[in-house]
């Protein structure tokens, strides 16, 4: 297996440093059949790490989704209201555990009750973006959950959806969900819901 140390790094520069940034790197890497290829240069997104978590309350089988406006799918040229899980950017000083349950309680009003289980790591979109997600799912209490939150300073508008897991999965099923950390997460709570209930009642 490939490692870091395959890689030689010629040059990184910074071409685009405004909400977000971008880098150019030129490097050079080994290849599967012997020495190093060519220069190559490619621009890399950084847009930070995140932390991603589906609330789930076991007791009633439900689970807490958001819907809010996203630029790129807007961009897209699709319906930019999106349908999706808690997720935030990790900081220097938090860990992805700790980022979840603060998202949870800023975008849906919803308490997690610790430990958070880990789904996967995982890297969303590699060939361009350096961005890695943590996704958890996270027990909790849905009774009273629901209504519009978010963090105004942040310019955050999030509808609080609280849905039974199969009528979640069938938004899957039917194309409804376009986000593909929601995606990967509800097609892993509909595999492993059985034991995760037997787990946390």
């Amino acid at each position: 297996m490939f490692g870091a140390d395959d890689v030689e790094l010629i040059e990184r520069k910074t071409v685009f440093q405004g909400y977000f940034r971008v880098d150019r790197y030129r490097l050079r890497h080994r290849l599967f059949g012997g020495g190093l290829g060519d220069e190559i240069r490619r621009e890399v997104f950084e847009r930070g790490h995140a932390a991603a978590v589906l609330p789930y309350d076991p007791a009633r089988d439900e689970v807490v989704l958001i819907q809010q406006f996203r630029a790129g799918a807007y961009a897209k040229g699709a319906a930019p209201w999106l349908i999706e899980i808690v997720a935030g950017i990790i900081d220097q000083a938090e860990t992805a555990k700790e980022v979840a349950i603060r998202e949870a309680v800023e975008e849906a009003g919803c308490k997690l009750i610790p430990p958070l289980k880990p789904i996967f790591s995982y890297f969303p979109t590699p060939g361009a973006c350096s961005e890695h997600i943590d996704l958890f799912v996270g027990r909790c209490n849905t009774a009273g959950l629901g209504g519009i939150h978010g963090l105004a300073e942040e310019g955050e508008d999030i509808r609080v959806m609280v849905l039974p897991v199969e009528t979640a999965i069938a938004l899957l099923d039917q194309g409804k969900i376009a986000n593909a950390t929601t995606i990967i997460a509800l097609q892993w709570l509909a595999r492993h819901r059985e034991e995760l209930r037997g787990l946390w009642q």
